[in-house]
């Protein structure tokens, strides 16, 4: 009768337990179903710098990485790695905004059109940490390219929409470019007044906890038991 006993004085713990996990769990559910509904406002930012693609000198900032052998970067295949500097003006002196790094690759037999797959990483005042994320098919000799911007982090997450480019300078000798970027990139943020009735909504959600059905029938059952059994 004993072991019996503490059998059930166990089982009744271990389902109040069970109960106070379940009530929280389930409040934080609910918070986070009901905080998708908060009022959000779509921004469309646009971004202007110039890329330095630098391939001879003493510190390049594009290095082939595959290709051919005895090729340049104008046959197919050959692809390049990148860390290129945006500045804000044409200068390559000016004022350093970001990096663009990734890679690029000749991905066309008939004319000099390059695969690009870029991230754009920002290191000016509130952009600085937040980058996009750009892939698509440049043909370089045509005078503005577009490409999609596929997504971002930091101020740019969940961020989509388009860069122009437009070469600004080719040094034929080098390889030596300058490409003049404008993106235009849109993502949603928080509205600026958002909805304080859905506020007080999850905050009052989180204050209620609910036990299921089937807990407060077997906590009624075994509660019943346990003073039978006393």
């Amino acid at each position: 009768m004993a072991s019996f006993h503490n059998f059930i004085t166990t089982l009744y713990s271990f389902l109040i337990f069970s109960a106070s996990l379940n009530t929280i769990t389930g409040a934080f559910v609910e918070e986070v179903s009901k905080a998708r509904v908060i009022n959000r406002e779509e921004k469309t930012t646009h971004l202007h710098f110039f890329f330095h693609d630098v391939l001879g000198g003493n510190h390049p900032t594009a290095l082939r990485i595959a290709g051919p052998p005895e090729s340049t970067i104008s046959d197919f295949g050959n692809t390049m790695i990148i860390d290129n500097a945006l500045t804000e003006e044409a200068d390559p002196t000016s004022k350093l905004v970001g990096r663009a790094q990734g890679l690029y690759s000749m991905a066309s037999q008939n004319d000099v059109a390059f695969l690009m797959v870029v991230n754009f990483a920002f290191m000016e005042d509130k952009y600085k940490g937040s980058s996009i994320s750009m892939i698509g098919r440049n043909p370089v000799a045509n005078d503005v390219r577009e490409m999609p911007i596929v997504g971002g982090s930091g101020l740019f997450r969940n961020s989509r929409g388009y860069a122009l480019a437009h070469t600004n300078g080719l040094d034929p000798s080098t390889g030596n470019a300058i490409v003049e970027y404008n993106v235009y990139v849109s993502n949603f943020e928080l509205a600026a007044t958002a909805n304080t009735a859905t506020a007080n909504a999850v905050d009052a959600s989180l204050a209620t906890r609910e036990y299921l059905p089937w807990q407060y029938f077997f906590i009624l059952f075994f509660f019943g038991l346990y003073y039978i059994v006393i």
